[in-house]
């Protein structure tokens, strides 16, 4: 049987790059080659930025491109090319790129049979002169406006388009639309003509403004049908599409320590590398704490490289209230070996806010990543925002082989059934939970781990203390009322030693009592040995003499004979 992978590689839809990677990802390669691409959209949803983006890049890699704008002067489109790190002038001398900005005066009446012939011969020309079949027509929909006919737009347009498929150039046009609109105005036919549709739209939700992309058609390839969320940052577009990404996650690897032995043991071994580490629990239950014993041993002893994304603290306050504790970051700030990437959660939206992690990420190239903490990512937006920026966080990190603690910040203490807040428990690797207990008028910490894939770990609570010299774990006393510690600990271990000092005390007296019993009965067994001693020795005389009475008789019947015989002789 033909193998049909083979088969459909050679029978795909020639594509040209966006130079954009996510758009590339969404559209299954890029732009359909040698066809026509509609890019709708209302004002500020970066229209003109992705056409500018895919001339400037591809120019960049070697294939020129044309850039028509009828909204924007040359010198302007220049400049603003500039605010995102692109020397389009270089590219121009070299050939590589070309700007052409017609200015069409909006007092102009249009006469007689006046078409867009001429324009078309202006860029025929401007692409032989480039050797190339790139363009970007931006805001077509201002040059259909002079024609102030409808039927002559849509005649025009399709004359246009027809000159475009004869000539096989690759064209991508911008055209506006409304903001609750999928189609351009009054140019919904677009949408038909074009082989590849994208609309981009701009909404305010939560006081958080978002910028999303939505591929409506795209003739002869599969594409991503969903909304994207993307961004206009300092050096383009960028969009992570995670309905795109496939699970391509690394199994977990070796051990590495917690910083803290005792810990380690807990948790059989210690953590696992490439994994997902959840650290939850009520305020002050010493979950920075714990997490930052771990920065401090993986940096200064493994020489790790860490990122530290934080949603509450500064970097100054994080490193100052962990002196507090004994844990000293300075030397791994100095070393490089530590970097934080802090904003509060209302700053920008999840996007942006996902972009920069990805970003950092890239450019540092971390072993590990501490997100200090998810719950304050909801106030990015919602739930859902916050779910989205951890599960494309969680899964980038897996595909880079990068482990990620994530610190969690629950309502109730030790409730190991919201232990992440937002429903990602499933996709954590090791869950460890933080309480705190209250009685007899002081607050004791303790810890268990609900969970570690890979690792034989305790099941048992374990009570710890933040000192002078980070932590100290000391082992929970578990009774018939249930768990013990601090000062309750205590004292039921003071009285227990008492108990056993008082069953110790009696197991020495009933010891003493056997000795003495024992002692008696080896002394009435010799009494009685030596009673019988006496009369197996009286026995023994009396043998001893009836021997001798025996022996005497005999001797005594033997004179008798011998007088008896010597008698006879003599006679």
């Amino acid at each position: 049987m033909p193998d049909e992978k083979n088969i459909s590689k050679k029978n795909a839809l020639p594509k040209i790059s966006t130079g954009i990677y996510g758009l590339d990802q969404i559209l299954e390669g890029g732009f359909p080659e040698s066809r026509t691409t509609i890019i709708s959209g209302g004002p500020g949803c970066g229209k003109s930025i992705i056409g500018l983006e895919f001339i400037y890049r591809n120019a960049v890699n070697g294939t020129p491109g044309l850039f028509v704008s009828f909204e924007e002067k040359a010198d302007a489109i220049l400049q603003n090319a500039m605010t995102l790190g692109w020397n389009l002038k270089e590219l121009e001398k070299d050939k590589k790129i070309s700007i052409c900005a017609p200015y069409i005066d909006p007092k102009t009446i249009i006469s007689g049979q006046f078409s867009i012939m001429g324009l078309m011969t202006i860029i025929d020309a401007k692409l032989k002169e480039l050797n190339t079949n790139h363009m970007v027509i931006d805001a077509i929909d201002i040059l259909l406006k002079i024609f102030n006919d409808e039927s002559k737009e849509r005649n025009e347009i399709y004359s246009f388009h027809n000159w475009i498929q004869e000539k096989k150039i690759t064209t991508i046009l911008t055209v506006k639309s409304l903001t609750e609109c999928t189609s351009p105005i009054r140019y919904d036919f677009l949408d038909f003509m074009a082989d590849c549709v994208i609309h981009l739209d701009n909404r305010v939700d939560e006081q958080k403004s978002t910028s999303r992309l939505r591929v409506i058609k795209y003739r002869g390839s599969y594409f991503g049908k969903n909304e994207y969320p993307y961004i206009i940052k300092k050096n383009g577009i960028s969009i992570v599409p995670i309905s795109k990404s496939g699970l391509r996650h690394r199994p977990l690897g070796a051990y590495i320590s917690s910083g803290n032995e005792d810990f380690d043991n807990v948790l059989g071994g210690g953590y696992r590398k490439c994994s997902c580490v959840l650290i939850s629990g009520i305020t002050g239950s010493g979950k920075t704490t714990l997490a930052n014993t771990f920065i401090e041993n993986a940096c200064n002893k493994n020489r790790s490289r860490i990122l530290y994304i934080g949603f509450e603290e500064s970097q100054e306050a994080i490193i100052n209230n962990m002196l507090s504790p004994g844990i000293d970051l300075r030397p791994a700030i100095k070393t490089n070996l530590l970097q934080y990437l802090t904003a509060l959660p209302e700053s920008m939206d999840c996007e942006e806010h996902l972009i920069r992690a990805f970003d950092k990420i890239n450019e540092f190239k971390p072993d590990h990543i501490i997100v200090d903490s998810i719950s304050a990512c909801p106030r990015m937006g919602s739930e859902k925002i916050a779910f989205d920026y951890i599960m494309r966080l969680l899964n980038f990190c897996k595909e880079n082989d990068i482990t990620c603690f994530f610190l969690n910040q629950t309502i109730k203490a030790m409730d190991i059934h919201q232990i992440s807040g937002m429903e990602i428990s499933s996709l954590i690797d090791t869950a460890i939970l933080l309480g705190m207990i209250e009685e007899k008028g002081e607050i004791n910490r303790i810890v268990i781990v609900l969970k570690s894939r890979g690792t034989s770990h305790s099941n048992q609570y374990r009570e710890f203390q933040i000192t002078n010299n980070g932590i100290s774990f000391v082992d929970v006393y578990i009774g018939e009322g249930g768990v013990l510690t601090g000062t309750s600990r205590i004292e039921k271990e003071a009285n227990d030693a008492i108990e056993r000092r008082l069953r110790e005390q009696e197991i020495t007296k009933k010891r003493h009592e056997i000795a003495s019993k024992e002692a008696e009965y080896e002394a009435y067994i010799a009494f009685k040995r030596s009673e019988l001693e006496v009369v197996r020795n009286e026995l023994e005389c009396m043998l001893t003499e009836e021997d001798i009475r025996l022996n005497n008789v005999n001797k005594r019947g033997k004179l008798r004979d011998n007088l008896y015989k010597s008698e006879e002789s003599i006679s």
